[in-house]
Parts: structure tokens; C-alpha cells; sequence
């Protein structure tokens, strides 16, 4: 089957399913050796080859062509005969600031 990558519309990646590094039926069998695995959990199985992740993409061409994702974006992923999905990027919360250091003595005890 079929997978597609693509951002804002453009494809970026390319591959077939049956060229995972694990099968479906791996990932559940590591995913459920503690906790229960039930219907409807989720399980992500990284990116597609042959460009599914922009890092690979920028690392073989050596430019960030497509550019890092930005607030809007949309990033859609699908399977033939299975469906797809798509998830626009939002904004960021701003991380809460570090405190100074505290003061050091200058001389030891």
C-alpha cells in the first residue's frame, strides 16, 4: 500500500507500508508488554521513507527546502485503502523562565 507525506499540499514523501523497519503486529506486541493495548489506542510508527521527515530531506539535499514547519502549516499523511490524516501546526506556548543562579561564595568553607 501506498504512503504519503505531504506539507501544505506538496509531497514530500513517499514509500510503500510493506518497507516498515517493524510491522503493525511488532509494534503492538512491544507496545502491550506492560500496559494493555485496547481498541482505539494509537500507535505512531515514525515517518515515511524517501523524505517523511524533513531533517532526512535537509541532510540529503543540504538545504532547508521544505522549510521548518511554521503555525498554519498543514502536515497530512495517508495510506491507500486505509485513509489519512492531517494536523495544522499551532503556535507554541512560551517556556516559563529560568531563574538566575544563586549566588556562590567566593572563597570555600
Amino acid at each position: 500500500m501506498a504512503l504519503t507525506v505531504a506539507v501544505n499540499g506538496r509531497e514530500i514523501g513517499r514509500d510503500l507500508l510493506s518497507n516498515m523497519s517493524w510491522p503493525f503486529e511488532d509494534l503492538v506486541a512491544y507496545a502491550s508488554r506492560g500496559p494493555w493495548v485496547r481498541p482505539g489506542d494509537v500507535l505512531g510508527s515514525g515517518t515515511c521513507g524517501n523524505g517523511g521527515c524533513l531533517a532526512e530531506l535537509w541532510g540529503r539535499t543540504g538545504r532547508q527546502d521544505p522549510p521548518p514547519l511554521q503555525p498554519g502549516d498543514v502536515v497530512e499523511m495517508t495510506v491507500e485503502g486505509i485513509g489519512g490524516i492531517a494536523n495544522t501546526v499551532v503556535e507554541g506556548v512560551d517556556p516559563l523562565p529560568v531563574p538566575k543562579a544563586r549566588a556562590r561564595p567566593r572563597t570555600r568553607p
